[in-house]
């Protein structure tokens, strides 16, 4: 066998080599799988927000301002039918001039009235939407810190639309709303630190 034959077969056997080791190279590290199933609960983040203390007492200085707005509101009405009546029951005596400005004053009234409800509802709305903002963000690590130490791999956001059923057992909306008392109770320090780091 001459040398150029034996380059040849050389040169065959040593590029299919070449090519499995880049693409052993390039394929990337297989990820380990959980060795035990991985534990997962349920938390109903609505109820927890409205039903922690914190909650219970932002909700309730809320609903102080609802009602006033709502006595406001009706003050506002009363006004508005008060007018109205008198239209009613006056509008055929009065003369033209007269009755147009009871209806100009009954119209400014009914603006202000529908002013009053849209501002008063984008008011409310706008409050209870930071108050559960706020709350849910502190709340966050509270939920991490729980299922740490219960050994639990995943959260869900109880959602009636997609969940059937859930397994009592498996809802923690209690514990995190006791922890969450805890660790926010009058004079407390400072909320728990996550274990995971803060990205910069």
């Amino acid at each position: 066998m001459n040398r150029l034959t034996m380059r040849v077969i050389f040169a065959a056997l040593w590029l299919p080599m070449i090519g499995m080791a880049q693409t052993s190279a390039q394929a990337p590290a297989a990820q380990p799988f959980p060795s035990a199933p991985v534990k997962i609960a349920w938390i109903d983040l609505d109820a927890a927000i409205f039903t922690c203390d914190q909650g219970k007492k932002e909700f309730a200085d809320l609903q102080k301002t609802l009602d006033a707005k709502k006595t406001e509101m009706d003050n506002l009405r009363k006004e508005v039918d008060t007018l109205q009546s008198q239209i009613n029951v006056q509008g055929p005596k009065l003369t033209d001039d007269a009755r147009a400005d009871m209806e100009d004053q009954l119209e400014a009234k009914n603006t202000s009235l529908q002013r009053f409800q849209q501002d008063a509802q984008k008011d409310i709305d706008a409050r209870r939407q930071r108050i559960g903002n706020a709350i849910g963000k502190k709340m966050l690590p509270v939920i991490e810190k729980v299922a740490k130490e219960k050994g639990i791999g995943a959260v869900q956001m109880f959602n009636q639309n997609r969940d059937a059923y859930i397994d009592p057992a498996l809802v923690i909306t209690d514990e995190i709303v006791k922890a969450y008392n805890q660790t926010y109770a009058a004079g407390a320090a400072k909320a728990p630190e996550s274990a995971t780091p803060p990205k910069k």
